[in-house]
């Protein structure tokens, strides 16, 4: 049997394992129970794959991710590995087709998410299948602490009775040691091998700089490094607004979402790979899967939801080992609005229950319909015509998916419906006439009936598969009856796909998971204070704060984030400076980089001079970031 570093060596070209990646295929393959937390970039994946490719049998992986689930089974594929993942939106007859092609197919790998195993038909299925090891990725979903919580998880370990002498792995990428127990507990793993790489990255500076002027930071930052980066925004408006401000500045810069379309995203990734482009300007959509090396710096100009996603984001820097930065950057009003921000957009009960109401109507959902059904979706149309909040319907969309009510994918897409505006026969003397396009425009007929009568939205996935052709060429061939007056054809763009996973029960369904929404409510607030700690805190070393809030304790300082920089430097007497700063603003208002300039203080000793005003109450902000002395009422 070949050996764990051959198989890496075969199918992956690398020629050493990182640690703990061997420690862990060293325990599956004894058949333990086993347990890895690997920060992000670690190769969680190779943990499963390799040891998969050593054992007789198909490897269930379980992970709630679409996008990564795909990425993963076209890597497999492109290597020559038979994968297969069981999506949302997949008919009943499909999956049989597939489940059988495991079965009897020899095939490596079953992806599927953690809702499927609700259906109790695939599961019949997946008993009788040769299973040799079950890998549960993204692990902390399973846990009512954790950032991602996903009841559909805890259905996994009712595979056990199934499976009980398949070995169980369970990964993810950030839990705190009260995330671990749970995780260990609610997979009922037995007497299972932990093995924890620690969170710290030496070579990975973390700042955190409360400044007006973020773009002029970010010019000085990217100046100074030059190499690749990576500037993290919350919103796709934000994306585009910080392209062109950085063009204006002279750097290059692409931007990276949701609502872009496949061939968008491979274009504008290629740029940023390539270093064509210096900065990559992405919502947190942008980097799964990603591992570029010798990114220099991370940036994030708004403060973001959890240190989970904090970290992991962050930790795309500096994976090549070399120098480099984490940088968050606030200013007054971030902190200040942040919280009245983020609670605004919670979802009570009542609300959750209206948005799946209104959704099911947008989509014209009988009460007992609806399982399987899947829609184009434009979350902006949708707010428009019901009056709603995007980010607040947004967060009821998202809770609905990790409760497996609906599958929300972000993908762009385009609808396409069409309608045959001539006769059937002038549609066949067409055919005849371009023969090249009869399988498709046969294909069309054959599974849309009804394209005479009226508009029909075509599934050009479907259409391209059914007729043996690529979807380019479909595209292709529909705009040439368009033009030549066979059809009249309709596009549309969208930023998302909807699909329904049972039916449609209104009260009853959303009461099933109301339990949920409250107990995530209280731990995004607390998530959050989190956050804000970790940005105010200015009397310890950054590292040290990340480590805690994971679990890990350090005695040493880092001596390479903000606070630690700061530390090292001589410190002005911060009286002196407070009493210029009250003199200049019984003037008028001013900002930072004004008072700075006046003063003629270092930037740090300002700003540390009106903290201090600000929280003795001797100074305000105002909405436009300048600075007044308080009046007494």
């Amino acid at each position: 049997m070949s050996k764990p570093l051959e198989i890496l060596q075969k199918y992956w070209k690398h020629d050493a394992f990182r640690t703990p990646q061997e420690e862990i295929i060293a325990s599956v393959l004894e058949g333990k129970d086993t347990f890895g937390l690997m920060p992000t970039g670690g190769g969680k994946s190779i943990t499963f794959q390799v040891p998969a490719m050593m054992m007789e049998g198909i490897c269930l992986v379980i992970s709630p991710l679409v996008a990564l689930m795909k990425d993963q089974v076209k890597n497999l594929q492109d290597k020559g590995i038979k994968a297969i993942a069981l999506t949302g939106g997949i008919s009943s007859d499909e999956m049989i087709d597939l489940l059988d092609n495991c079965q009897f197919g020899n095939f490596k790998f079953l992806y599927l998410s953690p809702e499927r195993l609700q259906n109790d038909w695939i599961l019949e299925r997946i008993k009788n299948l040769p299973i040799n090891l079950i890998a549960v990725d993204e692990a902390h979903c399973i846990s009512q602490w954790g950032h991602d919580f996903r009841p559909a998880y805890l259905k996994i370990s009712k595979l056990k009775e199934y499976f009980p002498k398949v070995p169980f792995l369970a990964l993810t990428a950030s839990a705190t040691k009260r995330v671990q127990d749970d995780i260990i507990e609610q997979l009922q793993l037995k007497n299972p091998s932990l093995f924890t790489k620690s969170f710290e990255r030496e070579n990975l500076a973390y700042m955190v700089f409360n400044v007006e002027d973020k773009l002029r930071l970010m010019e000085q930052i990217l100046k100074k490094n030059p190499q690749p980066s990576i500037i993290y925004v919350t919103n796709r408006k934000a994306c585009s607004e910080t392209v062109k401000q950085l063009e204006s500045l002279g750097f290059s810069a692409t931007y990276y979402h949701g609502g872009l379309s496949s061939k968008e995203k491979d274009n504008h990734m290629k740029l940023w790979m390539d270093e064509k482009v210096q900065t990559m300007v992405a919502t947190n959509a942008f980097g799964m899967g990603i591992d570029k090396a010798n990114v220099k710096t991370v940036i994030h100009l708004h403060i973001p939801p959890n240190l989970e996603n904090y970290y992991q984001e962050a930790g795309r820097a500096g994976r090549n080992g070399e120098k480099a930065f984490a940088v968050l950057l606030t200013n007054p009003s971030d902190v200040i609005h942040v919280e009245s921000q983020f609670l605004s957009v919670l979802s009570d009960k009542e609300f959750l229950n209206l948005v799946f109401k209104k959704l099911c109507n947008y989509f014209q959902i009988a009460y007992g319909e609806g399982i399987d059904e899947k829609f184009s979706f434009n979350i902006n149309q949708f707010c428009t015509k019901y009056g709603f909040s995007v980010l607040k319907v947004y967060n009821a969309l998202q809770f609905l998916d990790r409760q497996g009510i609906i599958s929300l994918s972000q993908e762009f897409t385009e609808k396409i419906s069409l309608q045959f505006i001539i006769p059937s026969k002038e549609v066949i003397r067409y055919m005849s006439l371009n023969p090249q396009d009869e399988e498709v425009v046969l294909t069309i007929l054959r599974t849309n009936p009804g394209v005479y009568e009226s508009q029909s939205v075509i599934n050009i996935s479907l259409i391209a598969k059914k007729s043996n052709s690529e979807e380019n060429k479909v595209l292709a061939i529909l705009h040439k009856l368009h033009e030549k007056q066979v059809i009249e054809l309709h596009a549309k763009n969208n930023d998302a796909t909807i699909t329904f996973n049972e039916v449609r029960e209104d009260e009853r369904t959303i009461n099933r998971v109301a339990k949920y929404l409250e107990a995530q409510n209280k731990l995004k607030t607390e998530q959050l204070k989190s956050v804000l700690h970790y940005i105010k805190e200015d009397k310890i070393c950054k590292n040290k704060l990340l480590l805690s809030y994971f679990g890990e304790t350090i005695s040493k300082e880092c001596g390479v984030c903000s606070y630690c920089i700061s530390k090292r430097k001589l410190k002005i007497d911060t009286t002196i400076v407070q009493e210029k700063i009250i003199g200049l603003l019984k003037i008028q208002e001013m900002d930072s980089r004004e008072i700075q300039k006046l003063t003629k203080y270092p930037k740090d000793d300002v700003i540390f001079a009106l903290q201090n005003l600000l929280e003795n109450d001797s100074i305000i902000v105002q909405t436009n970031n300048t600075y007044s002395i308080k009046t007494l009422k």
